[in-house]
């Protein structure tokens, strides 16, 4: 099969000329086969699939088992809440400690100690809303939410230099992280 696809693919016939050469090469682009409909496009990413190094299994993948989407957790691996809550506060000051920066108008340090700082804390509070009852995670979300639209927001601002904006953000972001600390 790989053998006919790779056969297929490197056919070259004569360029998109108008009228029956055309039809040619359209015709020997598609593989010989009853009732399929496979162009050269599909051939070659068929081909690529087969030959990718990425093992398939046909097996069921199961909830325990560990998965290719466990690489895209918001989690740090083997993080318990307690670190998560040992850890939030000192992260919570290293963002807020970014005010030294905005105030001697270095964006661009400022920008970088606040992404470092923000990932971290984001880290800690993700894995303490997981530890949370099912009833009391929702308003963390929110906060959560708000408090990273605001980082977010902050970042652009000190990307543009537009200083009321910073200050604005900055003080929301305060407000917002007292009201997770308290909650935690």
């Amino acid at each position: 099969m790989v053998a006919l696809l790779w056969q297929t693919m490197t056919t070259f016939d004569v360029l998109a000329l108008p009228g029956k050469h055309n039809e040619k090469r359209m015709q020997e682009t598609k593989l010989h086969c009853k009732h399929t409909h496979i162009t050269r496009r599909k051939a070659t990413s068929l081909f690529l699939f087969l030959s990718s190094p990425i093992p398939f299994h046909s097996q069921q993948a199961y909830a325990a088992e560990s998965s290719i989407l466990d690489m895209f957790r918001m989690t740090v691996p083997d993080q318990t809440v307690e670190e998560a809550e040992n850890g939030i506060r000192e992260h919570a000051m290293s963002l807020v400690q970014v005010k030294d920066l905005l105030e001697l108008e270095s964006w661009k340090e400022a920008q970088k100690e606040l992404r470092k700082s923000a990932s971290y804390l984001k880290q800690d509070i993700y894995t303490i809303i997981q530890g949370k009852p099912g009833n009391e995670r929702p308003q963390l979300r929110n906060l959560y939410s708000k408090l990273f639209n605001d980082v977010t927001g902050l970042d652009y601002a000190a990307r543009d230099k537009d200083v009321p904006r910073v200050w604005k953000l900055y003080k929301d972001i305060g407000v917002t992280l007292d009201d997770i600390l308290s909650k935690v």
